[in-house]
């Protein structure tokens, strides 16, 4: 029996197709729409919110504008926001619409966004900074999150089916430049109800959600399984102790999501224990630390769920609901996913939540499968004699900063551009408060002013790709062909 059973409640069917009976994301909110309209569906700390009825009258407008500008099923349309309302209403209409949704991280700047750009070539853009809707300018059809266009009547909507794309989202890869992830609405469906399964998540709960939705952690579980679960949600536009703590007092909230960092300064807050009238709290998007998990049970009662996931995949592995949470380990495979390990220790997936590949780009696509359909993680793991996952390092140089990927050759690419750079390498710095953060090891060229390279960094950088140490060498440690030897790297002094 596959170790996923062990997520199951007591009389759930184990029939893993039942994950995509719905047949996408869109019929399955269409369900809540119609059987429970009157139930709160998302809102805000300001007191704002709607309902399943009024969530489905709003994308249904918005789709229609969106329709009468001339987007069509199967068209790119990017999106860049804080969360809000209005940007999820606006997400909401765009997969009923039959649209692409590419997420883009709302700190990107100018360099970054022409790349998706040039790469996805979207009909339409959804920004919420004048800058990005600046920049965003070639996509075509570029307006806010309350999508301020002329009204429209909506075509007929909630049509996807299960192998219709629903997303490209963009992440960097070992080569430096991002390729996007072609991500199916039944890809999303099946990581929402194998969540709402293994979580126990029902239309009671309510979830505390201080995730960015340009990122899958915040959109792909947060907000697909919120709708998915006919539950409800509190939308913050940003992670603050006193605002989590707050929104899951006033809203009687029951879940809440987050990152290691943030698990990280609520342990550090007196008001930690405040955790403690929360059903479920759950960690992911980087490495939760046995130390950090062990305070948080001993401070707030709270024996925090790790789970594991990426880009491609959206989720994988969690810790069980009812079983042992063991600190350090991501848990056991989420209903539907099969786990193996390769030769190597490399992690396997394959199921039907694991995307059909990079936008775009065959090679590096026929390169992340094996030759039986297994998707290559990257990730090196072990498992234990119960089938627990524990992950232990990655075959990818990826930095991982505060739960996002950051990706070395981005980096070296972009520093290798200043006049002073002759060489450079790049790799993560242990990091207490963000779990790693970048350090750049630079062979100068003539007079180099570290600061000025910091600044020239972050115009071409968002935030949490920007180099936080820089160590100046003669030269980098290499072998004999050339390669640069990063484990042999001197810590920045």
């Amino acid at each position: 029996m596959s170790s996923w059973h062990a997520h199951l409640p007591a009389g759930a069917d184990p029939d893993p197709a039942l994950l995509l009976a719905r047949e996408s994301l869109p019929r399955a909110w269409a369900r809540h729409f119609a059987e429970r309209p009157e139930r709160t569906a998302l809102g805000t700390c300001d007191g704002d919110s709607m309902t399943y009825g009024q969530l489905d009258a709003r994308s249904r407008a918005v789709a229609g504008r969106l329709a009468a500008a001339g987007l069509r099923a199967g068209d790119r349309i990017l999106m860049s926001a804080a969360a809000s309302l209005e940007l999820a209403v606006a997400y909401v209409a765009a997969q009923r619409l039959g649209l692409i949704v590419v997420p883009v991280n709302a700190a990107y700047t100018q360099r970054e966004i022409d790349h998706i750009l040039a790469d996805a070539r979207p009909s339409g853009a959804i920004a919420g900074s004048a800058s990005h809707a600046a920049w965003m300018r070639g996509a075509g059809v570029v307006c806010g999150p309350e999508v301020e266009l002329p009204d429209g009547p909506p075509p007929p909507l909630d049509r996807a089916r299960c192998d219709d794309l629903a997303l490209i989202a963009y992440t960097s890869g070992t080569t430096g430049a991002p390729k996007g992830a072609m991500l199916s609405t039944g890809n999303l469906l099946a990581s929402a109800e194998a969540v709402r399964l293994a979580w126990r998540w029902a239309p009671e709960d309510r979830l505390v959600l201080a995730l960015p939705l340009f990122h899958l952690h915040g959109l792909g579980v947060g907000l697909h399984g919120t709708l998915v679960a006919g539950a409800s949600a509190v939308l913050l536009p940003k992670f603050e102790v006193g605002a989590v703590l707050d929104a899951a007092a006033n809203e009687r909230a029951t879940l809440f999501f987050g990152v290691p960092t943030m698990y990280a300064r609520l342990a550090a807050s007196a008001r930690v224990g405040e955790l403690a009238r929360l059903r479920l709290c759950v960690s992911g998007s980087a490495p939760l630390s046995a130390e950090l998990h062990r305070a948080l049970a001993e401070r707030a009662g709270q024996r925090v769920i790790e789970r594991y996931g990426m880009t491609e995949t959206v989720m994988n592995v969690s810790n069980p609901y009812d079983g042992d949470r063991r600190a350090g380990s991501v848990g056991l495979p989420l209903p539907g996913v099969e786990l193996q390990l390769a030769g190597d220790g490399e992690i396997l997936v394959r199921g039907p939540n694991v995307f059909r590949g990079y936008w775009e780009r065959p090679e590096a696509t026929a390169a992340c499968f094996t030759e039986d359909g297994w998707f290559r993680t990257g990730d090196l793991g072990v498992l234990d004699s119960d089938g627990y996952l524990r992950i232990v390092g990655r075959s990818k140089e990826l930095i991982i900063s505060g739960g996002y990927n950051v990706y070395p050759r981005e980096i070296e690419d972009v520093l290798r551009e200043h006049p002073h750079v002759q060489d450079v390498a790049v790799a993560g710095l242990p990091s207490d408060e963000w779990g790693e953060t970048v350090g750049a090891w630079i062979v100068p060229r003539g007079d180099l002013d570290v600061d000025e390279l910091l600044a020239f960094a972050a115009d071409r950088l968002a935030g949490y790709k920007r180099p936080r140490a820089v160590q100046i060498l003669d030269e980098l440690p290499r072998n004999a062909l050339g390669k640069v030897l990063k484990h042999k790297l001197p810590a920045p002094s």
